[in-house]
């Protein structure tokens, strides 16, 4: 059993798990430069993508350009390494709502923001708010058609998945969730639940990320099934993830990224003790993910390796 499932259960791991995301963007600003802190990392950074043909590494979305995905939505990027994001919305009105068809595809593809952004991603920030606020008809309907289509994806994907599903979808804004919890309980609990109902079912584990402040629905996120959740540090804040989840859902702490390119290399290592020492119980419950950007100078991205190769050991 990996320490990341005696994390999740529970079950005494030996070690915090911790990990690291690179943006695409990193490797090409720094390049060689960052390719030789890598290669001192290999436990933090096992995979070193070949800089003669990063082309091959980055993902279609993290190109500049356009693309249109199975929905209609436009996707944009003016930064080579960056995320798209949707600039064309393909239901702008609401009564073209009802004849959106259910995309046909089955390639148990579940991308980020699959179900809360993607209705957004479909009408478009304004107008999925005023469906919300006004609890329109045409929005149940659309939300269905998504449901139907991720459970169909679901069940294409849960045969080639491992012990553990991962799900990302960004629930929550800097200062709370868009449509407020209570109207998240209503409409999109129920899609979630429905969801992982199929996950659950088949015996498996849910992770799941979701940037925002999203603290006040996380108990709901564990109705819904989700065993280890990926939330933010500063939108949260310290004190409220440890009151609603320590001891109660397994939380895969997404550090301060917002810290991370003007901290010096002590206040980053001080940053990583404090959320070690709040939410560390020696059963488990606890894992650490760090995600680098471009604007992280090359300095504090060695703190935060040291950081986490540090306190991975924590006890108490």
């Amino acid at each position: 059993m990996s320490d990341l499932i005696k994390a999740i259960t529970y079950n005494y791991p030996k070690k915090i798990p911790v990990s690291v995301g690179i943006l695409p963007a990193v490797w090409l600003k720094h390049g060689e430069k960052f390719v030789q802190i890598a290669k001192e990392y290999p436990d933090l950074i096992p995979s070193i993508p070949d800089l003669n043909k990063i082309d091959d590494y980055i993902p279609a979305s993290y190109h500049t350009g356009s693309f249109t995905d199975e929905w209609g939505c436009v996707w944009s990027n003016l930064e080579e390494g960056m995320e798209s994001i949707v600039t064309g919305h393909p239901i702008p009105n609401r009564e073209d709502i009802l004849k959106t068809e259910i995309p046909s595809c089955r390639d148990g593809r579940l991308p980020h923001g699959f179900m809360y952004l993607r209705y957004l991603d479909l009408r478009g920030f304004e107008e999925a708010m005023l469906d919300f606020a006004e609890e329109c008809d045409e929005m149940k309907i659309l939300l269905d058609k998504i449901v139907e289509y991720n459970c169909y994806q679901i069940e294409a994907v849960l045969p080639k998945s491992g012990e553990v599903v991962y799900f990302g979808d960004d629930l929550g804004m800097q200062k709370g969730l868009a449509i407020g919890p209570v109207k998240w309980r209503k409409y999109l609990k129920p899609c979630f639940s429905k969801m992982y109902k199929m996950v659950k079912d088949a015996g498996k584990y849910i992770y799941m990320h979701t940037d925002g402040m999203i603290y006040e629905i996380i108990p709901d996120l564990k109705e819904c099934g989700v065993d280890m959740v990926n939330p933010q540090f500063r939108a949260n804040g310290l004190d409220n993830l440890e009151r609603v989840c320590k001891g109660k859902i397994a939380v895969d702490l997404d550090l301060d990224r917002q810290l991370f390119p003007f901290a010096t290399p002590s206040e980053i290592d001080d940053h990583i003790r404090s959320a070690v020492e709040a939410l560390y119980m020696p059963e488990g419950g606890l894992a650490l993910k760090a995600e680098i950007g471009y604007e992280v100078p090359l300095e504090n991205v060695v703190a935060i390796f040291d950081a986490l190769r540090k306190y991975q050991y924590y006890k108490k």
